[in-house]
């Protein structure tokens, strides 16, 4: 698997990873893009940031590096970085299929994509990220993946997985929604030819939402490797908008709201990788901070203080505005 190579890597930051959700595209649901991005978001300016933020965030030991057709122009963005840089060979690349973009790079537009996890989307968008990644592409991943979606039952998709993943790509899924933990039970149930389809789960688990961590334990038992996404709670946890308990403990540590609670899930025994969704260099060397950060049992406690009602917290998502 290609998340070995992150088992040899030798650097404090190799289990952190970048996720390019915020970046690769101009209107997103975490808070503070205004002040993050400003108002100057075409796709020249976004390349040349994402293409910054690579470059920091390699130097400073990350190897992961995460997009998705739905991202924009992510995958096109990293591609042009990777692409000038042919001597890199220690990285892993993951991409996710299942939604389209739809904003046409538009902040206000009505729909910024469209949920579709039916073979004919896998076909399209797995020529579409062939033709910008090429070979660099380790990882696809079905995008969001619930309990009722068709990507857990269609015996030819996973048969068409199951050959790419023959192939050499590994194939993964990730999840959202307040029943996280039985779509990934049923995912881990998922077989071809009698053996699991499955190598990766990428989830939502953070400070407030912790209800995934028992079936994510469980698939790291099974041999899968785990990835965490929106760490920050699309930004709810970073300042100002961090609750006062993690203000306490940040201010304790002397470092940001940000390195906690990215450090409250590195310590998790399952996480095999846990991606920062910086939208800055200034970010992003924070969030990196998260690897040295060490949490007391009372700091332990006052932050598990936090954790919310999985639908509650996945309501207030819900209303989060893309900006």
């Amino acid at each position: 698997m290609p998340f070995a190579r992150l088992a040899t890597a030798t650097t404090p930051t190799c289990h952190l990873g970048l996720g390019l959700a915020a970046v690769g595209r101009p209107g997103y649901i975490n808070l503070g893009r205004d002040h993050d991005l400003g108002e100057n978001r075409s796709v020249e300016t976004l390349r040349t940031r994402t293409h910054e933020l690579l470059d920091a965030a390699y130097a400073q030991g990350v190897r992961y590096f995460d997009a998705a057709r739905s991202y924009g122009r992510s995958e096109e963005f990293l591609a042009d970085w990777l692409n000038a840089r042919p001597d890199i060979d220690d990285i892993v690349v993951g991409s996710k299929w299942g939604y389209t973009y739809t904003a046409a790079w538009s902040t206000d537009a009505d729909r910024h994509e469209v949920k579709d996890h039916t073979l004919a989307t896998y076909e399209r968008q797995r020529a579409e990220s062939d033709e910008l990644l090429g070979d660099r592409l380790d990882l696809y991943q079905i995008h969001s993946v619930t309990p009722d979606s068709p990507a857990l039952t269609d015996k030819e998709l996973h048969a068409k997985l199951a050959e790419a993943a023959a192939r050499g790509l590994t194939v993964g899924f990730s999840t959202s929604g307040p029943a996280q933990a039985d779509a990934i039970r049923a995912a881990l149930a998922v077989t071809v030819d009698g053996e699991p389809l499955f190598r990766t789960v990428q989830s939502t688990y953070n400070a407030l939402e912790t209800s995934a961590a028992p079936a994510l334990a469980e698939a790291r038992e099974a041999g899968l490797t785990v990835i965490v996404k929106e760490a920050m709670a699309n930004g709810r946890l970073a300042e100002p908008h961090a609750p006062d308990a993690l203000k306490a403990v940040a201010e304790e540590t002397s470092l940001g709201c940000d390195a906690v609670a990215l450090a409250l899930v590195l310590r998790q025994p399952w996480a095999g990788v846990v991606l920062s969704g910086a939208a800055t260099v200034t970010q992003l060397s924070s969030n990196l901070h998260a690897a040295v950060v060490d949490l007391d049992e009372d700091q332990l406690s006052r932050l598990a203080a936090l954790v919310e009602e999985p639908r509650a917290y996945w309501e207030k998502r819900g209303q989060l505005p893309w900006h």
